[in-house]
C-alpha cells in the first residue's frame, strides 16, 4: 500500500460504512435560500420531470460537489395539504419520529430547547453506545400561509466532518397538495475524504445514486456514482422518512411508519436496499422503543 493510503488502512470497516451511509454529515454546502416565490418558480420549472420520471412518484433529485462539500436536493409533490406538512415538521419530538426511520439512525431523543440527540451507526446488532453521537438544533425559519421552512443543524461530527444540515421548505399547491424541497448537505476533512475514497473503491464500488449520468451502448440508463451518489441516496432516505411520517403521524402509528418506509425504499433496491425486511422491522421496533429513554 502506498504511503498516502496508509491512514485509510487504519480505518475500520465500520467507519467506512458509516461514512458511506452519509451519517457523517448532513450539511456544509450553503443551502439555496428558498422563499415562497422562488419555490413556486422551481415547481413550474420542474413540472415536466416531476410528472414524467422513473421514480413512480412526483419526484426530482439532484446533487452537487464543491471542494470538501456535498449537497443533495430532493424536490417532491406530497399528497398532503400544506397545513399538515408545516405542522408536522415544527416539533423536535416529531422530527425524531422521522429521523429514526432510516436504517443507520440508532437513536433520536428530543430535549428541551429544540435539540435532537442522535446516534448514528450501521450494523443491525450494534450497541447504541458504539454509535456516533450527533447533536442537532432545530430552527423553524418560516411559517406563513404560503411558505414553510425548518432547519436541522449540527456544527461537527466524527472524523472532522462539519456543518451538518437538513433544510425542508414547502409551498401549497392546488388540490390539497404540497411542493417540498429537502436539502441535505455536509462538509468533510482529510480523514473523511480518505475513508470515503476507500469505501467507494471497495464495498461501495457498485453503489449508485439517482441522477442520470448518461446511457450505455445499449441505451440503458447509467446513474451517477461516487460521493454524489452517496449524498443522493441519503437525501432520498430522509425524504421517504418525511413522507412515511406524514402518512402516519400519530404516536401509536410507529409500526405503520416502519413498514411504509421500508416498502418505499424497496421501489429503489439498487440504490437503497441494505437489509431484508424482517431484519429492518425488528431493528426499528427496538430502536423506536429505546428512543423514549434518555441516553447520554
Amino acid at each position: 500500500m502506498t504511503n498516502h493510503l496508509a491512514p485509510f488502512a487504519r480505518l475500520s470497516r465500520r467507519v467506512l460504512r458509516t461514512l458511506a451511509a452519509g451519517v457523517l454529515g448532513l450539511a456544509a454546502l450553503q443551502a439555496w435560500a428558498d422563499d415562497a416565490a422562488g419555490l413556486q418558480a422551481k415547481y413550474t420549472e420542474l413540472r415536466e420531470p416531476l410528472a414524467k420520471n422513473s421514480y413512480q412518484r412526483a419526484l426530482y433529485i439532484d446533487s452537487a460537489e464543491a471542494g470538501d462539500n456535498l449537497k443533495g436536493d430532493v424536490y417532491a409533490v406530497l399528497d398532503h395539504p400544506f397545513s399538515k406538512v408545516g405542522g408536522a415538521l415544527k416539533d423536535p419530538a416529531d422530527w425524531c419520529q422521522i429521523m429514526i426511520l432510516p436504517f443507520n439512525t440508532k437513536y433520536c431523543h428530543a430535549v428541551e430547547g429544540g435539540t435532537l440527540l442522535v446516534r448514528i451507526g450501521r450494523k443491525f446488532d450494534q450497541p447504541v453506545e458504539d454509535a456516533y453521537k450527533l447533536q442537532f438544533a432545530l430552527r423553524n425559519v418560516a411559517s406563513t400561509p404560503d411558505f414553510f421552512e425548518s432547519r436541522l443543524n449540527a456544527a461537527s461530527g466524527p472524523l472532522g466532518t462539519r456543518d451538518y444540515r437538513i433544510v425542508v421548505s414547502a409551498v401549497p399547491l392546488d388540490g390539497g397538495k404540497t411542493f417540498m424541497h429537502l436539502s441535505y448537505s455536509y462538509g468533510y476533512g482529510t480523514a473523511g475524504r480518505i475513508a470515503m475514497r476507500g469505501y467507494l473503491a471497495t464495498v461501495g464500488a457498485d453503489k449508485v445514486g439517482f441522477s442520470m449520468a448518461g446511457t450505455d451502448a445499449n441505451g440503458r440508463p447509467q446513474y451517477i456514482g461516487g460521493v454524489r451518489g452517496a449524498v443522493e441516496r441519503n437525501a432520498m432516505r430522509y425524504y421517504l422518512a418525511i413522507d412515511a411520517y406524514l402518512d402516519a403521524p400519530q404516536p401509536q402509528q410507529a409500526e405503520r411508519r416502519i413498514q411504509n418506509w421500508f416498502n418505499a425504499t424497496e421501489r429503489y433496491p439498487r440504490q437503497l436496499r441494505e437489509m431484508d425486511k424482517p431484519t429492518y422491522v425488528a431493528m426499528k421496533r427496538t430502536e423506536v422503543e429505546r428512543q423514549q429513554t434518555m441516553i447520554q
